[in-house]
């Protein structure tokens, strides 16, 4: 029988992430053979992606991230079962490693698809469950690509979030950041009224005249009442109709004119956790 050494632990400890006692077991089961315990611990985790795939997996780190050339962002949720586990530091590590490269991809299906070290991401994802004991999965993929992207973590890694502009004026670093900030805090649904679907439209005129013909008002009165309503509910529910956040007397888009003449929100997308 093969002489396992700490040394041999530490390195397959180093290149799964298992822990120490799993290696050894690994190791002496594969009789020092390295690349048979590597597989050895896959296996282990691929029982126990099984056992637990029917186990919400609402906690873990959002994370975005932009390119050099700030054209690019990617915003990702690694999702785990805990709190505990989502607010370890490797995890947050591992997340933040992940976002990084997801930046290269434009589909969730490819990224999982794609060579992590030395293997897949989806591969990594099932490694990791069997290291951690709980399911680990890759929750929200979101992309976005714009003249200038800017993007947002919220404390704690709870929500992450991206903004597009229409350039890199001066100042738009800083104000791509503020509206990242106001996605996170304010949840909008769309970037502005023609971003709102047909469906959400009706069924919010509908709720609209509902209340208004429990107030008594007139049938005749209630299409133009109603339209003034959805305006409001425009006004609350797009970016950039939306009151700043920062300053409450002007709305997004107001602020992002206040930057620069020239310069609009071109788009945004939000992960969150729950």
């Amino acid at each position: 029988m093969s002489t396992i050494t700490a040394a041999d632990v530490n390195k397959l400890r180093t290149t799964t992430g298992a822990g120490m006692m799993d290696c050894k077991k690994a190791l002496v089961e594969a009789e020092g053979d390295f690349e048979k315990a590597i597989e050895i611990l896959r296996k282990k985790g691929q029982k126990v992606a099984a056992n637990r795939s029917d186990r919400e997996s609402t906690e873990g780190a959002a994370i975005a991230v932009v390119n050099e050339s700030k054209t690019t962002g990617v915003a990702i949720s690694l999702n785990c079962e805990t709190d505990f586990v989502g607010k370890n530091e490797g995890f947050v590590k591992l997340a933040n490693e992940m976002a990084q490269l997801a930046l290269h991809f434009t589909t969730k299906e490819d990224f999982l698809a794609a060579d992590f070290q030395g293997i897949t991401v989806a591969e990594k994802l099932i490694e990791q469950t069997g290291v951690i004991g709980e399911k680990i999965e890759i929750g929200s993929f979101e992309r976005l690509e714009a003249a200038f992207v800017g993007s947002y973590i919220h404390a704690g890694n709870k929500i992450a979030t991206l903004v597009g502009l229409s350039g890199s004026a001066a100042g738009a670093e800083e104000a791509a950041k503020n509206v990242a900030m106001q996605v996170a805090a304010m949840n909008p649904i769309a970037l502005n009224e023609d971003g709102v679907d047909a469906a959400t439209i009706e069924k919010e005129i509908e709720i609209a005249k509902d209340q208004l013909r429990q107030e008594g008002k007139p049938e005749a009165m209630l299409d133009n009442i109603a339209k003034g309503k959805l305006n409001r509910f425009f006004k609350d529910n797009t970016l950039v109709n939306q009151d700043y956040i920062k300053d409450g007397s002007m709305s997004v888009a107001a602020y992002i004119k206040s930057v620069d003449a020239n310069l609009v929100v071109t788009g945004f997308k939000r992960v969150a956790l729950g």
